[in-house]
């Protein structure tokens, strides 16, 4: 499934929080947002999946403008991962998962076996059937992320949007969750705070300053070390790692930018 956003501008008071961004997913691509705290980032995945309305510009997936489709209609192309914190589920990881039947269900529905076997068949897929009758709230970051993944692929949605799915997560766990999400095939874009772990998974990058777009392309045209320093205040030493042909990344906080 494809993502197009246009031209995308959203203010609060009288200030720019994104102004004149337009980005696109292609099928099966992984396209990371990166930038500084405050740069918007969150803000422009929120226009995308339709929590704040933009001041200017479109979001199109799949030809569908997502502001004139209904929440249910786009609930069938696009599966969110907000920054989550669990407190609001008292359910078991098995009833979060089936949450994401909802969208393909008339209201007061029961569920089928067909919703059945497709969370067991999601929580398999995602590493997670020994967690299906666990209290969500009891479970680790990780592991709370394996089971919002899964409600999402549950959710038989094209499109994947995902803020800072690595969020508190430790080492283990982050690379644990993006190789999840990178062998899942599906369209997504993900908002990411770690340049290694963008670097390494995305296939594209998209780069936010205060809220505009300052760069794009793949992690190598993206994350140079003059591109860091003007955005991230920070030198780095950059290198192709020669086993995966990634940028690496050596940070030099010492040194005055």
């Amino acid at each position: 499934m494809k993502l197009q956003a246009e031209e995308l501008s959203w203010q609060s008071a009288a200030a720019y929080i994104v102004r004149d961004v337009s980005l696109h997913v292609a099928d099966g691509e992984l396209v990371g947002l990166i930038g500084p705290n405050g740069s918007g980032k969150s803000t422009l995945l929120r226009m995308i999946y339709r929590v704040l309305q933009p001041d200017a510009g479109r979001v199109v997936v799949d030809s569908h403008d997502v502001w004139q489709a209904t929440a249910r209609d786009n609930a069938r192309r696009m599966a969110v991962l907000a920054q989550e914190d669990g407190s609001e589920f008292s359910f078991n990881a098995r009833e979060v998962v089936l949450m994401g039947r909802t969208p393909h269900k008339a209201p007061f529905t029961r569920d089928s076996k067909t919703d059945f076997a497709l969370v067991e068949q999601a929580l398999r897929r995602v590493g997670a059937v020994h967690l299906a009758g666990r209290e969500f709230a009891t479970l680790s970051g990780g592991e709370k992320q394996r089971v919002l993944i899964a409600r999402a692929l549950v959710q038989q949605a094209g499109l994947l949007v995902l803020d800072e799915p690595t969020n508190h997560l430790d080492v283990r766990y982050q690379f644990e969750i993006m190789n999840l999400l990178r062998g899942l095939g599906t369209s997504a874009i993900a908002a990411l705070h770690e340049l290694h772990i963008a670097a390494h998974y995305c296939d594209r990058l998209y780069l936010l300053e205060a809220g505009r777009l300052v760069a794009h392309g793949t992690p190598a045209q993206v994350l140079t070390a003059e591109t860091i320093a003007s955005v991230y205040r920070v030198r780095a030493n950059v290198s192709l790692d020669p086993r995966t042909d990634k940028p690496h990344i050596d940070f030099l906080p010492d040194e005055a930018v």
